[in-house]
């Protein structure tokens, strides 16, 4: 089927769905009042988009009769059918560059990968035809496609299930990196990938889709939608600047909890978008602060605090720092399988404390 079939089925079954996104159901049945999971957070994103847009659908692995493997796509399939939430082979390069495809005659993909370890097989269609045709085409071929799916470390999967692609997409010119923390950055941050004209890599965690977190009222809006490349401070604070994305940032917020009862002042820097990465936020936090730590789980060696380093020490920030940045990432080693080596494998808030101490003490 090409893509201008494609794109009529879905524009004539939009219209007689005739769904309006005032009529998009909240999924906040698993929260507590006031509050959204993750999980419901991406849900109602892509629901209030698919709603908003008819070029836009949703294409992957179990996404639809099966309502996705982390439960992410929950009853779209029933409301959006078949032509618009589409169940697709275990053939991830195979689904990827059909997204490409339809992406560049005009339609608005959402690529689900199950995890982003399976995304590896995709990896050629993701980088050379995804990132590159605006530049190749001298401008003329857009490539609005979201790819995103679990990222980062999970839970007692071993080594080629568990590590984090941050780093890895933020290297390649023509994609934009997403990772979301809070329910609020999963949903404003989605639907701002989902209306980019540029391919967006959007990394979820595993391990945080059940988790919930507040949601204010204008945040529910299908209207509202977070800028791109704008870091959020999560926690004010004076002595130290403490930057990561995704779960990190709940790391670094118990850091700053425990450090503040020693009188130590922590500001949290939420980054939500790796690539463009917010220099500013990082750079003013520096000037008045006078210390840095960064917190990742990825591996050290030319990581997201790799590229945070170099900006410190190219910039004025290097004139405002008392001691040298500090950088607490993943163990530099495969993911172990063993719960009690996998723990000790990645950041956690006591190492996030103690490198504060150390970057405070060193004049």
């Amino acid at each position: 089927m090409c893509s201008s079939d494609l794109s009529n089925q879905m524009l004539a079954a939009t219209k007689a769905i005739r769904i309006s996104a005032t009529s998009v159901i909240r999924c906040l049945s698993t929260s507590a009042p006031g509050q959204m999971t993750v999980r419901d957070a991406l849900n109602l994103a892509m629901d209030e988009e698919m709603a908003r847009d008819p070029r836009v659908f949703l294409m992957g692995e179990e996404v639809g009769k099966y309502r996705g493997a982390y439960k992410v796509s929950q009853d779209l399939y029933k409301k959006y059918g078949p032509e618009r939430v589409i169940d697709t082979p275990i053939t991830e390069m195979g689904f990827a560059g059909l997204g490409v495809g339809a992406a560049q005659k005009g339609l608005r993909p959402i690529i689900e990968f199950m995890t982003w370890n399976f995304a590896m097989q995709a990896v050629d269609q993701i980088v050379n035809s995804a990132a590159k045709t605006f530049y190749m085409s001298g401008g003329k071929i857009h490539v609005p496609i979201v790819f995103r799916g679990p990222n980062g470390v999970a839970a007692s999967v071993a080594a080629q299930h568990s590590q984090c692609f941050a780093a890895w997409y933020s290297n390649v010119p023509g994609l934009k990196v997403l990772a979301p923390y809070s329910s609020e950055d999963a949903k404003c941050m989605l639907k701002a990938a989902i209306r980019d004209e540029n391919p967006v890599v959007f990394l979820e965690h595993e391990l945080m889709y059940g988790e919930s977190f507040p949601v204010r009222d204008e945040v529910l809006s299908p209207d509202y939608v977070y800028e791109i490349g704008k870091a959020k401070i999560e926690r004010e604070g004076t002595d130290v600047t403490l930057v990561s994305f995704s779960r990190g940032v709940g790391r670094c917020l118990e850091a700053a909890k425990e450090l503040e009862k020693e009188g130590v002042s922590a500001e949290v820097i939420n980054l939500r978008s790796i690539r463009p990465m917010d220099r500013k936020a990082i750079v003013d936090s520096v000037k008045k602060t006078n210390h840095i730590v960064t917190v990742e789980e990825g591996w050290p060696q030319s990581g997201v605090g790799a590229e945070i380093a170099a900006l410190c020490m190219e910039t004025d920030a290097f004139n405002y720092l008392d001691a040298p940045l500090e950088r607490i990432t993943g163990v530099d080693v495969p993911m172990p399988y063993a719960f009690n080596l996998e723990s000790l494998a990645v950041p956690q808030a006591k190492n996030v404390v103690n490198a504060v101490h150390r970057v405070l003490a060193s004049k």
